[in-house]
């Protein structure tokens, strides 16, 4: 089984459309993230691996797809000083979920609590769903394969930035 292919892209480009269509989605792009990667590339590659997994184990893949994607939906550069009020692993999901309310003109719990918790056990608020759980490790595992740089060989990487 392929991890990317043209079938399991389109489901997933059909559950996200409407948000990468979106000019604050868009706008990630000039956010700078893990090194190599930007906030639009990191968040579109949390969403379609937690769109696979949740797909895979029978979960909400839509709800997935779409926390994956609105997860880091902070929409400031947290390299320079003054962008955000403390500790940047504190502040961005509230920020995050914040904007993400403005784009979507209202959120169920579940989908507040995927955007909330993604950074636990780091942050405080623990994942209350399998579709959290989800992208929670979705987060994580994406963000391993951007620090050590696999990120920019993958073909993942190539679809992405075309998005």
């Amino acid at each position: 089984m392929a991890f990317l292919d043209e079938q399991n892209w389109q489901s997933f480009l059909d559950c996200v459309d409407d948000l990468l269509a979106d000019s604050r989605v868009r706008s990630m792009r000039d956010i700078p993230h893990h090194p190599g990667c930007n906030c639009y590339e990191h968040s579109v590659f949390v969403a379609y691996v937690a769109f696979r997994l949740a797909r895979r184990w029978g979960l909400d893949y839509r709800m997935a797809a779409r926390g994956g994607l609105l997860h880091d939906l902070y929409l400031y550069n947290a390299h320079i000083p003054g962008t955000h009020p403390g500790n940047q692993c504190f502040d961005h999901p509230v920020a995050a979920l914040r904007n993400a309310r403005a784009l979507c003109g209202g959120l169920s719990e579940k989908e507040e609590n995927i955007i909330l918790s993604h950074m636990w056990p780091l942050a405080r608020r623990r994942p209350r769903s399998a579709e959290a759980a989800v992208v929670n490790l979705a987060d994580k595992f994406c963000a391993t394969v951007e620090v050590f740089q696999i990120w920019r060989r993958m073909r993942m990487r190539q679809v992405v930035v075309a998005a």
